[in-house]
């Protein structure tokens, strides 16, 4: 009788860029990957494998030649609202100030209204094509925040869709609660009330359903202050729940010191951090997230300092961000290429910004890099060197993807 096979799967006929180095992309020439049960149990060149293909897997892929990476990781988008904000976009290009927005009813006070008056079906379906979108770059884990409700049953109803994204799709969904997110109209001119509501009922509601990874808020002159931010913060910890923060973004208030001071997971945006302040990043671990999406929408002039990440060893992660307002962005594999141009990264960074630093912005220890023991989130690439992917702009090589080794095509269909 045949011998029963070691492993699931076995990838043969490719390269791979594993992502385990500090620098470089760790790359494998003609290697070989084992899953089993989920997780990889064997990288290294093909040469080393332990015996006959044949005999090692039940099913043996070839890669074609390409190339193949870690799944890729959107540790920061806003993907479950409801409407959208086109018109806006339109009126800004036409001339209309913000104030002038506001006052006709639009910018996140709009987003607000649309999100609480939809059902949940209704801002599933809605969230859908932009995940679909996502999942065809390669997407494999993804980060998704409350933030459009603004009130317990809103706030709970966009954390359970959330929830739900991952139950119909083949994609992990990390959810993050982002109650502090803006001021809603009925606690206009109180903030230190709407703060009160948030940690006094939203969190412990939200925590007892087991509906967030983690809590955010957005620290900023327009939103809350660092003493605000600061309760939030201390709640999140009493209930258990580690924290993440919207920092720096258009002014320098110390979130980031903040976000550090309690091991916060990642500092956000970050575009306007002082020296002190990546210090104190580098010290608790805490992750840069670089949203170029947003610089891009916003037509911001002031870029995240990449050199003074870099100088203290701040590791810088990517994201799509993607939102009604500022960051319309449904395409991962384009932050490659903006954080490139707009923010200096190397192609390399980048994608490390998408894989291994990604992941470790939402706590997960087990994916971003092929080692063996880490779980089998895959991406196949129809290219001929790794900076290609931030390379090409508006091309998508993805050819296939393997979710916890199990492998899908990687556009889903609707």
């Amino acid at each position: 009788m045949p011998t029963a096979a070691l492993w699931d799967s076995l990838w043969v006929d490719l390269s791979v860029a594993t992502m385990a180095d500090a620098e470089g992309y760790g790359a494998i020439p003609d290697a070989a990957i084992g899953v089993k049960d989920g997780r990889i149990v064997f990288v290294g060149p093909r040469a080393t494998l332990p015996g006959p293909m044949e005999s090692l897997a039940a099913h043996v892929h070839s890669g074609g030649g390409g190339w193949m990476t870690p799944g890729l990781i959107d540790c920061h988008t806003h993907l479950v609202y409801g409407g959208n904000r086109a018109r806006e976009f339109e009126m800004r290009l036409e001339g209309a100030t913000y104030e002038e927005i506001a006052r006709a009813g639009g910018g996140i006070v709009s987003t607000v209204a649309a999100t609480r008056a939809a059902a949940e079906d209704a801002l599933l379906a809605a969230a859908l094509p932009r995940l679909e979108s996502l999942l065809a770059d390669g997407v494999t884990t993804v980060e998704v925040k409350s933030g459009y409700g603004l009130d317990t049953a809103s706030e709970t109803r966009l954390l359970r869709v959330a929830r739900r994204l991952g139950q119909v799709r083949p994609v992990e969904v990390r959810t993050t609660f982002l109650g502090a997110h803006a001021l809603p109209p009925e606690f206009k001119g109180d903030a230190d009330g709407y703060i009160d509501l948030v940690c006094n009922e939203m969190l412990p509601a939200v925590a007892e359903a087991g509906l967030a990874d983690a809590v955010d808020a957005f620290c900023e002159n327009i939103a809350f202050s660092v003493a605000q931010t600061r309760r939030v913060f201390e709640t999140a910890r009493a209930l258990g729940l580690p924290v993440k923060l919207h920092a720096e973004q258009l002014s320098n208030l110390g979130g980031a010191h903040l976000v550090a001071e309690f091991g916060g997971l990642s500092a956000d945006h970050v575009e306007h951090l002082d020296e002190a302040g990546a210090m104190a990043m580098a010290r608790a671990g805490t992750v840069a997230v670089l949203l170029p999406g947003a610089f891009y929408a916003l037509r911001e002039t002031q870029a995240p300092p990449v050199e003074l990440l870099r100088r203290h060893g701040v590791a810088m992660a990517l994201s799509t961000d993607n939102n009604p307002g500022t960051s319309p962005v449904c395409s991962l594999l384009l932050m490659l290429s903006m954080g490139c141009t707009f923010f200096r990264l190397t192609p390399a960074e980048a994608l490390a910004g998408v894989t291994r630093h990604a992941a470790r912005a939402l706590g997960l220890a087990d994916r971003g890099v092929i080692a063996p023991g880490m779980r089998a989130d895959l991406a196949l690439w129809g290219i001929d060197h790794p900076a290609e992917l931030s390379y090409a702009i508006g091309f998508n090589p993805c050819r296939a993807v393997v979710n916890a080794g199990v492998v899908r095509a990687p556009r889903v269909p609707s």
